[in-house]
């Protein structure tokens, strides 16, 4: 994964005008349910985001593709529970870990829709939730206008945390 993670910062470095369209793929491949299991990308994010202030990629567009990006996998996943609620749980990865979506269930239910917010941070919830939510029924403008603020506060915070990260590195270096 950290590989993978210098490679895409490398390419984004060296093609600037890609930062936001690599940026949307990596968010809705991280928020959407069954992919985000598989290619955890927040790496990627942070190091994208590490590049911002170092290499003069305009924040504001990045942002909100990260926003718009996980906002959509997001509701895909929410839409797909709701669509398929009664196959979920037979269908691969769940098959394999039938404990994540009990769990996104009981963190539904228990924290409403304070969980989208709270998902969108935790690793395997944030694949889980909306899916749950979805399969739940939680209320969909509820659903939809939590999904968009917390996409942008994950995107935000992803982002500058790489761009903080490099700067303490940047001031670091002249140190040394």
């Amino acid at each position: 994964m950290e590989q993978f993670a210098h490679a895409l910062a490398d390419f984004v470095r060296a093609h600037q005008a890609w930062a936001a369209p690599i940026v949307f793929l990596l968010a809705f491949g991280e928020s959407l349910a069954f992919i985000s299991l598989l290619v955890p990308a927040w790496g990627a994010l942070v190091a994208i985001g590490a590049l911002i202030g170092v290499s003069g990629i305009n924040f504001y567009p990045v942002w909100i593709a990260g926003g718009l990006g996980a906002a959509l996998g997001d509701w895909v996943s929410y839409w797909f529970g709701y669509r398929y609620k009664e196959h979920v749980a037979e269908m691969w990865p769940l098959s394999r870990y039938p404990e994540l979506l009990p769990r996104g269930e009981a963190f539904v239910r228990s924290w409403g829709i304070p969980s989208i917010f709270i998902g969108r941070f935790f690793g395997p919830l944030r694949a889980s939730v909306p899916l749950a939510a979805g399969i739940f029924e939680m209320p969909y403008w509820s659903f939809q206008i939590a999904n968009f603020v917390s996409a942008l506060i994950w995107s935000a915070a992803l982002l500058l945390f790489g761009d903080v990260i490099a700067k303490i590195m940047e001031w670091i270096w002249r140190l040394i």
